[in-house]
């Protein structure tokens, strides 16, 4: 396998599309080596068939505001590969959505779900729609228009999309409402639903939840915990809540969360009170995080900034792609950062893994340690199909286990001669193997 020669056909193939881009060659370049080792692969052209996605739809998604003024926004559903199990991944709503970033989404979720053990491939969709100041009722004739387009090409066993930014579980209900309407069928077609109605017990809180048992793991290599540590985190919304949750619970102190306003710090440690006022924050729809700082006298709002300057043992990114560069990695570094676990898709740059690495620290990357929240989405799925409903521990318990066989996997392939843990090319190897070896069992299809 050339990269260099793979990479140039595909940026001739899908110009403009940087974040495809650079998660395409982050795996390229971890997964090299097994890859050339083993010659079955490079003669079933399992890397071409790899970068391109099965299929991707794109369809208008026309819906109507309440003084009835028409809108049209565009919805995106990108099937990736499903040679482990149905495509899954999340629905964005976000201004931003674009093909680049759901394709490197989308690309990101096979390795990760194969990660997980269980049966799922990798997807990612969702639209530019903004539901940010939208009332209840024009989102939710937004999701109904959406899942005019989508139901018909979902399904239990052949895709199952679940939330993301933008999507939380007053959309999901509005688009799973509309899914049972017209499929006439009460399926486990979507995830992160409501617990009334087909929901798993921690979903909202799994993501959190798994990337602090991820760097739970990571630190127990250094014979260390969270108690008594310092721990940034970035984010507001619910992957950031549950992470503030967990590391309370194991001792550390939570001294940041952030919004695109700036961050609030706070010496004292966000927990208990403090951790529902995050709540209340995402509850009004909002993106700012200001008003923390007037709720509670302990918390400092710094305008315009990233959380990445506080001093701090540990750093959780766990807002967005691309949220933490070279310099906020060389803050965290001249501080004393040494361990730095990724709890959003991406969302270090490629520079500050390098600088992360280049100097020994503790680096996971959110194929790894973010995949709590699909692994949880899994486990939904298995209850929907088994007619369940585990408890919240049965949940809690195994979405554990998950992510410490993740972390074993990623040791398993990721450590050098010199005993360092490339927590990036494990994932990546092992992510891989799994779903290359189903490729080629398969045959070409």
């Amino acid at each position: 396998m050339n990269v260099d020669l793979i990479m140039n056909e595909l940026v001739k193939k899908n110009p403009g599309e940087v974040e495809y881009h650079q998660a395409v060659r982050e795996v390229l370049e971890s997964i090299e080596e097994v890859y050339n080792e083993n010659p079955h692969f490079e003669s079933a052209k399992i890397i071409e068939r790899l970068v391109e996605p099965d299929r991707v739809m794109t369809f208008k998604v026309p819906w109507a505001d309440d003084q009835g003024t028409i809108h049209v926004n565009r919805g995106f559903r990108i099937q990736f590969n499903n040679a482990i199990g149905p495509y899954k991944g999340g629905l964005r709503f976000h201004p931003s959505v674009n093909l680049s970033i759901l394709k490197f989404l989308g690309f990101e979720q096979i390795f990760k779900n194969s990660l997980t053990s269980l049966p799922m491939g990798g997807a990612k969709g969702g639209s530019d729609f903004d539901p940010k100041g939208k009332s209840n009722s024009e989102i939710m004739r937004f999701c109904q228009s959406l899942m005019l387009e989508l139901w018909n090409i979902i399904g239990p066993d052949t895709d199952v999309p679940a939330g993301d930014i933008g999507v939380g579980g007053r959309e999901i209900g509005y688009l799973y409402g509309f899914y049972r309407k017209l499929a006439r069928e009460n399926t486990g077609i979507l995830t992160g639903k409501g617990i009334n109605w087909g929901g798993s017990l921690v979903r909202p809180e799994a993501t959190g939840f798994g990337c602090v048992y991820f760097a739970k793991e990571m630190l127990a290599t250094k014979g260390e915990t969270f108690q008594g540590k310092k721990v940034a985190i970035s984010g507001f919304g619910n992957v950031a809540w549950g992470a503030a949750l967990k590391v309370s619970e194991l001792g550390g102190k939570v001294v940041t969360i952030s919004g695109p306003d700036g961050y609030i710090h706070d010496p004292e440690g966000i927990s208990g009170e403090k951790i529902e006022f995050m709540l209340e924050l995402r509850a009004t729809n909002d993106d700012i995080v200001a008003p923390y700082a007037l709720e509670f006298d302990s918390g400092q709002f710094i305008q315009g900034k990233r959380p990445w300057e506080v001093k701090v043992d540990i750093a959780l990114p766990c807002a967005t792609q691309n949220e933490l560069n070279e310099e906020d990695a060389h803050h965290l570094i001249d501080n004393g950062c040494w361990c730095i676990c990724e709890g959003a898709n991406m969302p270090c740059t490629p520079e500050a893994v390098e600088a992360f690495q280049s100097k020994g620290i503790l680096f996971a990357p959110g194929k790894a340690a973010n995949a709590g929240g699909v692994a949880t989405s899994g486990l939904e799925m298995a209850q929907n199909s088994m007619k369940i409903n585990w408890s919240r521990k049965e949940v809690d318990d195994r979405l554990h286990h998950i992510m410490t066989s993740i972390h074993e996997n990623c040791v398993e392939h990721g450590t050098n001669e010199e005993g360092y843990v490339d927590y990036v090319k494990g994932a990546n190897i092992a992510g891989f193997l799994k779903v290359a070896n189903s490729m080629v069992d398969q045959g070409l299809v």
